[in-house]
């Protein structure tokens, strides 16, 4: 039962918060909500200690501060802050937690320089009639939660979490 809510937990909220942000721009704050409850419940039954949830924790809150000050001078929003600072603690105060920020950053700068060619190029795309939701060309912001739910997809393997439900199955 542990191992199936590690499986499904992590990737399906991560999945509907960068859907939700492509189509609204917003990121529900129950997504980090759950994220954080499913941690605490989950983690122990993972076989976590309780220094290593700490450490989770503890990242969360490395994290978190350095979103705040990142929404503090309108660099990031709070729905993106939030799930990045929600997301962390899933992976800890580890490698896996600096493998998971480099890719959000990687897929950040991609997906920021994709939007801003296509709000260059938004005739053409009307023109071609691509299905590409208005409220991407037509806002400001970057729908970030995307990046933060990809970067997540690719380094969620190496975390510790998803470390201790492999080696419960093999």
């Amino acid at each position: 039962m542990t191992e199936a809510a590690i499986f499904v937990i992590f990737p399906l909220c991560l999945a509907f918060a960068a859907f939700s942000d492509l189509f609204t721009m917003t990121i529900p704050n129950r997504i980090s909500a759950i994220l954080l409850g499913a941690f605490v419940i989950v983690a122990p039954f993972a076989g976590l200690s309780p220094t290593l949830i700490g450490m989770h924790l503890f990242a969360g809150l490395v994290v978190f501060g350095a979103c705040f000050t990142l929404f503090a001078f309108n660099i990031m929003g709070g729905g993106d802050a939030k799930l990045l600072t929600a997301s962390a603690v899933w992976f800890g105060f580890n490698s896996s937690l600096i493998e998971f920020v480099t890719y959000v950053s990687i897929f950040g700068g991609v997906l920021t320089l994709a939007i801003l060619v296509m709000r260059k190029q938004e005739d053409t795309i009307l023109i071609y009639g691509l299905p590409v939701p208005q409220l991407l060309l037509t806002a400001t912001k970057v729908p970030y939660g995307i990046a933060i739910g990809l970067g997540a997809f690719f380094a969620y393997p190496s975390s510790p979490l998803m470390q201790a439900a492999l080696s419960q199955l093999y």
